[in-house]
């Protein structure tokens, strides 16, 4: 089955350099809140803006969210003192480091090397800090199965949307809308092949950001597309997105609870008691061993969620 892992529905994004919004994230109900050290701070505000987040992690109230910080591109400059000062001040209150625009496999070895080194000289567990790859330009996609495998730590393949557009000329200044003069979805390739690398790795695969932060009927309908296809959560650029993005990358109510059913019903039928049978009806739907498996994934995304089910099997006398 593909992997679950931390809830992400909604992965919030909060600039390292704003003490104010660093405050206000953690009483937020986002899965997971990334304090961004790279695109949301201006060059000049790097610096103080490592030492706002170690001091959020370290003091900061973040229960039931997944922290992680993203550090700046190793083509600047920045990239290994965002790693050595934020896991050296705060690495026992983090939980992953987002790399962005990953593109290869050496790059993932790189962090995750560094990584180690730190944890072993602080005494931390090795390995526990895990790794987020953001894929933003074409050498990242063409690369990203070898990415997407190059280390234990890796967590998430995320897609990031307006580095990526820019990266292959696309012409459109809409971030993560379609484009009225293509006839389809321009991005469905680039979240499949995505996809299909975090899976191929029993990873997460996260969607990107939608800019128009006050259209939240637009975000949620953009964020369906990426569901369908299997996604595990998007971005969210401002609080009024996250609700959206629960409701989204978590099951409807009647599909997580006909999950569930789908799971005990083939456990009964198959055992003993239920006489060992491999194909059944379930009302009027037959359901076997694929079946159990579709309703796996479900099933797994509605417990992640923290949902409860409104029904149950009982098996007939």
């Amino acid at each position: 089955m593909a992997a679950v892992g931390r809830p992400r529905r909604s992965c919030l994004a909060v600039p390292g350099s704003s003490v104010k919004m660093l405050g206000k994230a953690q009483g937020l109900p986002a899965d997971q809140v990334f304090l961004d050290l790279e695109d949301a701070v201006a060059p000049l505000a790097k610096p103080d803006a490592r030492k706002n987040i170690v001091a959020a992690l370290n003091e900061g109230d973040w229960a039931g969210k997944t922290r992680v910080v993203r550090v700046n591109d190793l083509t600047t400059p920045w990239t290994y003192r965002d790693v050595i000062e934020v896991v050296e001040g705060a690495g026992a209150n983090l939980d992953c480091i987002m790399l962005p625009k990953v593109q290869n496999a050496e790059q993932v070895h790189w962090l995750d090397l560094l990584l180690t080194q730190i944890e072993k000289t602080l005494g931390l567990e090795v390995g526990r800090i895990g790794i987020e790859a953001q894929i933003e330009n074409a050498a990242g996609l063409v690369n990203v199965d070898a990415i997407a495998g190059a280390s234990p730590r890796v967590e998430t393949i995320i897609f990031g949307p307006a580095d990526f557009m820019a990266s292959i000329n696309m012409r459109s200044l809409v971030v993560g809308a379609l484009i009225p003069d293509y006839p389809g979805d321009p991005y469905h390739y680039i979240l499949m092949r995505i996809l299909m690398a975090a899976r191929m790795h029993d990873k997460q695969a996260i969607d990107g950001p939608f800019l128009q932060i006050r259209d939240v009927d637009g975000f949620r309908e953009v964020a369906k597309r990426s569901a369908a296809l299997g996604f595990d959560g998007k971005w969210v650029l401002h609080p009024g997105q996250i609700d959206a993005a629960n409701e989204v990358y978590q099951p409807a109510q009647a599909d997580y609870d006909h999950a569930e059913l789908i799971l005990d019903a083939y456990e009964h039928y198959t055992s003993e008691a239920g006489g060992k049978l491999g194909a059944v009806m379930l009302g009027d739907e037959m359901i076997d061993e694929a079946s159990r498996k579709m309703a796996l994934v479900i099933a797994a995304k509605g417990r992640a969620a923290g949902m409860s089910r409104n029904s149950s099997f009982t098996p007939p006398e």
